[in-house]
């Protein structure tokens, strides 16, 4: 059979084998989080403003690697519910700055101890040497021309 018929081999994909760890990953985190009503997404969106104060869209898309047009409405959402507030930058009119209100912090005190579980419970499975060897290796991965960019642990 010649290369070009020959099945694909899906198990040998990265990008599927990737994807496919991903969901399970979210999963586990997932299911930590659902006692206090968050996906693993919405945490991180809570833990990234809780570290810095508050961003732009556009800034906090970028920090979480998540489409803008996705954070715009994750975001709005939040807002919906009373965990964030959007409001105009007081430097540049055109861009919007989000913060957490006192029961977005509250929720991501509530939420904290569940994620250090996930974490926690992810090492167990997996072991902390290789958990690190896999933020490391995901750290210095290439990906076309550029190189995936991502905060140290």
């Amino acid at each position: 059979m010649s290369p070009v018929n020959q099945p694909l081999g899906i198990d040998q994909c990265n990008c599927f084998a990737m994807r496919k760890a991903s969901r399970q990953i979210s999963r586990l985190y997932d299911s930590h989080l659902e006692p206090v009503g968050l996906r693993i997404t919405q945490f991180l969106t809570l833990a990234a403003l809780n570290e810095v104060g508050s961003a732009a869209v556009n800034e906090l898309a970028e920090r979480l690697d998540i489409e803008r047009t996705a954070m715009g409405k994750m975001v709005g959402f939040l807002e919906r519910d009373g965990f964030v507030t959007i409001k105009p930058s007081p430097t540049d009119g055109r861009s919007r700055l989000i913060e957490l209100t006192k029961e977005g912090r509250r929720l991501h005190e509530r939420a904290a101890p569940l994620w250090r579980e996930a974490q926690w419970q992810f090492e167990q499975l997996n072991g902390a040497e290789n958990v690190q060897a896999l933020r490391q290796g995901l750290r210095e991965m290439v990906v076309g021309d550029v190189a995936v960019r991502s905060s140290e642990d």
